[in-house]
């Protein structure tokens, strides 16, 4: 009699496997959505004015974006979530240059991630007090320069200002063709609004949501992503889970 309901749970298990969709089939292809980018860090401390250094304002945001993002369904991935450098973590690339084994390991992590998106964000500086405002830096392809349009024109609303997206052809971040790229320039520490907007904790939440409610919008029109990165369990799930217990 044991070895009946043995038999049975085990058929009973098996069909229920069959049934049940895999995760690839409820979920998207790719594990990642979006990868953060976080420019600089460690011994490069990227732009500066006076204490304040871009790689930690960099880092400031990153972890607000990661978590709008999270919240609004997307599953995300950050390269760097402390000050760290990650040319350091590079030993495969034999370059006396830290910049290009710095550029060489976040463009390897990201192909080997496989994201559906990747944004790269940094802080501006120029000789010109008064320029200010985010810019936007995109791929010479339709797709990046969709997202970085969208990107562009919340950030101005957020700022106040009307910069345009810039075709970024030089930037070793943007030559690749595996996923839609942009580097957000997301304000010039060099002057004191963005200065301000950059540093104040609230200030960097509503940069966060503005460029969260672009990355939803690129979405909508282009379909590419699939928001719905959670899938509620349903009662037969739950059954196999009780089955499993079981056996």
């Amino acid at each position: 009699m044991r070895n009946l309901q043995a038999i049975f749970r085990i058929a009973a298990f098996i069909l229920i496997l069959i049934c049940i969709p895999t995760r690839s089939e409820a979920l998207p292809l790719t594990p990642f959505h979006i990868l953060i980018d976080v420019g600089h860090g460690g011994v490069d401390s990227g732009t500066s004015y006076g204490d304040l250094y871009e790689k930690n304002i960099n880092l400031q945001i990153a972890k607000q974006l990661y978590q709008k993002l999270t919240e609004a369904g997307y599953t995300v991935a950050l390269n760097r979530n402390k000050d760290i450098a990650l040319s350091d973590e590079n030993r495969w690339l034999d370059n006396r240059s830290r910049h290009i084994r710095d550029l060489a390991q976040r463009k390897n992590l990201a192909k080997e991630i496989g994201p559906q998106m990747l944004l790269s964000l940094h802080v501006n500086w120029a000789s010109n007090p008064r320029r200010r405002g985010a810019i936007l830096l995109y791929q010479d392809t339709e797709q990046s320069y969709m997202l970085a349009e969208l990107l562009q024109n919340s950030l101005n609303k957020l700022t106040g200002t009307n910069n345009q997206p810039v075709r970024g052809k030089t930037y070793y971040m943007l030559r690749h063709n595996y996923c839609p790229s942009v580097i957000v320039e997301m304000g010039f520490i060099s002057n004191a609004h963005d200065r301000e907007m950059l540093t104040n904790p609230k200030a960097q939440e509503k940069i966060a949501q503005a460029i969260t409610e672009a990355v939803s919008e690129y979405v909508k029109l282009s379909g590419n992503l699939e928001t719905e990165a959670r899938v509620k369990e349903s009662w037969w799930r739950k059954l196999m889970g009780s089955l499993l217990d079981k056996l």
